[in-house]
């Protein structure tokens, strides 16, 4: 059997290993990369860096464990920035599975930022009804959460005493997977004339650039590389950073089997 057809059939075991050891050397090895830093992900860490000290950034929790490893780097980052610049984050979101998800990143930034419960940070919980809750929250945010998501009642924190509605909410930031954050852009940043920029995954990061050039979002962090360029820009290195040199090379790889395998099968294809 000649190279030519070798390159069309080569066994698929032998793909997977190769991939594999594309993501586990570099992980292994700490292999690390220049992060160059995209226009959309610094014009959504200044929106933050711009807003005056004690301002009300609204958080919205909507992806599940599915897509964790592209927004969990993310949500960390924007902890991290808030609490650093002394900014009040309401946390809540539109899918139940992911609240609790979130809620662990949330407890260990709180705990390394030495930010208070009720005071920097209060978690609101998951409410059904998605369009719905986020248009109502532009009337009163207590008409559909009176208490937190421990059922303590919300004025009973101090951070809460001036938090109505949107005209209290300096900025919202949507951590989604799916169309949440068009639904708010939609319905709430259209309506209210609120600030927002989204944390999406890799795939959902196209579909948002059009209200990127409409001016509707300040700001996109999309996918793995959004998220490493957030960490850097933030001054805190972690998963996505060092995840950033495994997918690259295992990116570089998948495209030379794709390329050595077309012409392998185009030549041996010619030749019969």
């Amino acid at each position: 059997m000649g190279i030519f057809d070798r390159l069309a059939n080569l066994d698929r075991r032998l793909i997977f290993l190769v991939i594999g050891l594309a993501v586990a050397v570099p992980i292994i090895l700490k292999i690390k990369m220049p992060i160059r830093i995209s226009s959309e992900v610094r014009s959504a860490y200044e929106t933050i860096e711009n807003l005056p000290e004690g301002s009300v950034v609204l958080a919205s929790m909507d992806y599940d464990a599915t897509s964790a490893p592209e927004l969990t780097p993310m949500f960390r980052s924007f902890l991290r920035q808030c609490f650093r610049n002394k900014l009040k984050v309401v946390y809540t979101g539109h899918l139940a599975i992911g609240m609790p998800l979130a809620q662990f990143d949330l407890d260990a930034v709180t705990e390394e930022c030495g930010a208070v419960y009720g005071v920097d940070y209060i978690n609101l919980g998951y409410r059904p009804g998605f369009t719905a809750v986020m248009i109502g929250i532009g009337r009163e945010i207590r008409d559909f959460f009176a208490v937190d998501y421990k059922g303590v009642p919300v004025d009973s924190f101090p951070m809460m005493k001036d938090i109505h509605n949107y005209s209290d909410i300096a900025l919202i930031v949507d951590f989604a997977h799916g169309q949440t954050a068009e639904y708010w852009i939609q319905y709430v940043v259209s309506r209210f004339g609120v600030k927002m920029f989204a944390c999406v995954t890799g795939v959902m990061a196209p579909t948002l650039y059009t209200y990127l050039q409409s001016g509707q979002i300040t700001g996109i962090i999309g996918g793995l590389q959004g998220a490493a360029e957030y960490e850097v820009l933030v001054g805190q290195p972690e998963s996505a950073a060092f995840g950033m040199p495994a997918q690259s090379i295992a990116h570089l790889f998948i495209l030379a089997f794709i390329v050595f395998g077309n012409i392998g099968f185009f030549i041996t294809r010619r030749k019969k």
